[in-house]
């Protein structure tokens, strides 16, 4: 199979959290230096999935909330995670998890409560793992 130092099911929820947050603040701003208000406008809808989706492809799996906490997204083989990897991570996952109507994230958090790998449903479209592993050093 494969090695997997996964994080802990805490560590999760707390870099979720955080992002939220840093998201949620940064992204009201914006919307209110551009469009006068901060509150349900395309800017707030988007800045979220935007942010899940690039910030890893760019930062080796890192988001602001995973790198406070010192975790990150790497594909199952133990590589960073490339565009494709993060659509189907972010995009395709949170298609499916629509269109459970929410049943789908219900059964990922106890998947990555319950499961050794501590992988959920996004994790197993995409081929991804959270772990505290370092990226490898590039020098």
């Amino acid at each position: 199979m494969y090695n997997v130092k996964s994080s802990w099911f805490l560590e999760t929820i707390r870099s979720n959290l955080l992002d939220g947050i840093n998201v949620g603040i940064t992204v009201s701003l914006i919307s209110f230096l551009i469009l006068g208000e901060s509150v349900e406008t395309w800017i707030a809808s988007m800045g979220q999935p935007v942010y899940a989706l690039i910030l890893p492809l760019v930062w080796t799996g890192y988001t602001i909330g995973k790198r406070m906490i010192g975790i990150r997204i790497v594909k199952i083989d133990g590589t960073n995670v490339d565009v494709w990897t993060m659509v189907k991570r972010e995009i395709i996952g949170g298609l499916v998890y629509t269109l459970t109507l929410g049943f789908g994230v219900i059964v990922s958090e106890f998947m990555v409560g319950l499961r050794e790998d501590k992988r959920a449903i996004h994790d197993f479209i995409a081929g991804t793992y959270v772990t505290d592993n370092l990226p490898e050093s590039k020098y």
